[in-house]
């Protein structure tokens, strides 16, 4: 067995390294266990020959651990009823909707409960020409549609752009948009084609509508809004 002067002498003429150290304590395990003030030092405890017990060092593992175990779990917590008060606020916006009394009254429901019950600052609902065009709604030239969401494109979410002229006195703090693509039959005449239509939402939050982000709450607002407005003949 080396002794501590001879471990000295092993260490005196460079800086050691682990590999060194490590390959020392392996032939020389007796000299750590019988310097107990370092064993202490280090949060062990030696409590019989040859036994080690890592008490505050697993402790202390044991409580990182627990910590992100509990930060975990409060983050799914917290994403969980976010989700559900915003479901909650859906469907407290479904039946502000459906109790409108005209497409002109249809159009400020939308408007108004998405700015009180979603945080955002303007909502508008926009349908293609040619044909009669409801009081409050907003006239798209044919082919206006599918201009802003593509031929087949169902929905786009991401930063306001450009021509984008839906949000009246808001749009100059609209930062962000959703466009949910809405087949319209105006006066429940379900032989006539559906007319193509947009639901759009804007948010003052550069960050509140991103392409990555679901938009399955807004749509099912805009299929109600699509649903409502079937109840009533245009009236111009």
């Amino acid at each position: 067995m080396t002794s501590k002067d001879q471990t000295a002498d092993l260490f005196a003429d460079r800086e050691p390294h682990w590999p060194d150290v490590r390959a020392w304590l392996q032939a020389n395990p007796q000299t750590l266990l019988d310097d107990r003030s370092l064993l202490e030092e280090i949060g062990l405890t030696v409590r019989e020959r040859n036994v080690v017990e890592f008490g505050r060092a697993a402790l202390t593992k044991l409580e990182a651990a627990a910590e992100r175990e509990a930060d975990a779990r409060k983050r799914i917590e917290d994403i969980a009823r976010a989700n559900f008060a915003a479901q909650t606020q859906t469907h407290v916006a479904a039946l502000d909707l459906m109790e409108a009394r005209n497409h002109s009254d249809l159009a400020r429901r939308l408007d108004a409960v998405s700015v009180a019950r979603f945080g955002l600052c303007a909502a508008a609902v926009a349908i293609e020409k040619p044909g009669g065009v409801p009081f409050g709604w907003r006239a798209l030239e044919a082919g206006g549609v599918d201009a802003w969401l593509g031929g087949h494109g169902m929905t786009w979410l991401g930063p306001m752009f450009e021509g984008l002229d839906l949000f009246g006195p808001a749009t100059d703090e609209v930062r962000s948009v959703a466009l949910i693509r809405m087949s319209l039959h105006l006066g429940g005449e379900r032989g006539e084609q559906a007319r193509p239509g947009l639901a759009a939402f804007g948010s003052p939050e550069p960050e509140g509508f991103t392409a990555g982000m679901g938009c399955e709450l807004v749509a099912f607002v805009a299929g109600v809004t699509a649903r409502v407005a079937e109840r009533w003949p245009v009236l111009g």
